[in-house]
């Protein structure tokens, strides 16, 4: 083990919030780590969406110019089929600009940028291949900081472990909270009876459009949602839970009422979201 290390704030999780929060730590003087277990931010099928407020907060932060110029699309409206017609149900075109869309941004290319300002800062600091894995507590049982172990970035192999003490300690580790589970705080779950398979479906010259929209199609109790990015559309299909293990996936794609006919399936790539649940957390 490594001799034990300090700073002020110690952010375990180098999400979106994680990012974010050591980026305004650090531009408000105070030394921050923010510790990221992957090598990278490649993780596809996130929640890619950056809403009109954080729009507005980036201007604010001086970095709006930066942000407008990553890859992205704009959400422009919600529309719902209703009778063989659209029925628009949110128009963002209602609201003041510039803050009038919603960007659909990849999480990588946002949180990269995040980062890159972020260490533009002194008091910044961000560690990927470092992995939290459990909760220091000092004399008086006041959690002073983390334990942590380090991966090689190609092989994955352990490298080391170590201790890094902070006045402050932030879990920003998503729903699978280590930290949580450390500090012994349990998550009241509420199951929801449905599963989501996410599709990465190519768009072609001809389907290129300027803002992105959000259009559901439903077939009984299935959805299938398609949300236009840069340079795909990614498609949720939602139906009930455990739907997919009564079909393989050549079975499975023919088993979507809802696709709609003009579809190039071959064209498609897909993953199968974790267990849903909506988790509350309080002390």
């Amino acid at each position: 083990m490594n001799q034990p290390e300090s700073t002020t704030c110690v952010v375990v999780g180098g999400g979106p919030a994680g990012v974010m929060l050591g980026l305004l730590l650090a531009r408000a003087g105070v030394e921050v780590t923010v510790l990221e277990k992957h090598a990278d931010f490649l993780r596809d099928f996130r929640g890619d969406t950056v809403h009109a407020s954080t729009i507005r907060l980036l201007d604010e932060l001086g970095l709006g110019e930066g942000f407008r110029a990553l890859p992205q699309s704009k959400l422009g409206n919600f529309k719902l089929p209703a009778g063989g017609k659209e029925v628009t149900l949110a128009d963002f075109d209602r609201l003041k600009p510039p803050y009038d869309y919603v960007a659909m941004v990849p999480q990588w290319d946002l949180l990269n940028f995040l980062v890159d300002a972020a260490e533009q800062e002194p008091q910044f600091t961000l560690r990927m291949n470092t992995e939290a894995t459990d909760l220091l507590y000092d004399d008086g049982g006041k959690v002073a900081g983390v334990a942590y172990r380090t991966r090689d970035a190609a092989t994955g192999v352990e490298t080391g472990t170590g201790e890094l003490r902070a006045t402050l300690t932030v879990a920003c580790d998503g729903r699978g909270s280590v930290l949580r589970q450390k500090a012994g705080l349990v998550p009241r779950e509420f199951p929801v009876p449905f599963d989501t398979w996410w599709f990465r479906l190519s768009r072609h010259a001809d389907e290129q459009e300027q803002l992105a929209s959000i259009m559901p199609r439903f077939s009984g109790a299935d959805v299938l949602l398609s949300l236009t990015r840069k340079d795909f559309y990614q498609i949720a299909y939602i139906a009930e839970k455990g739907k997919d293990r009564n079909c393989g996936q050549k079975g499975w794609r023919a088993s979507v009422p809802a696709w709609p006919a003009s579809a190039r399936i071959s064209r498609t790539a897909w993953t199968k979201s974790a267990r849903w649940t909506i988790s509350i957390c309080s002390t």
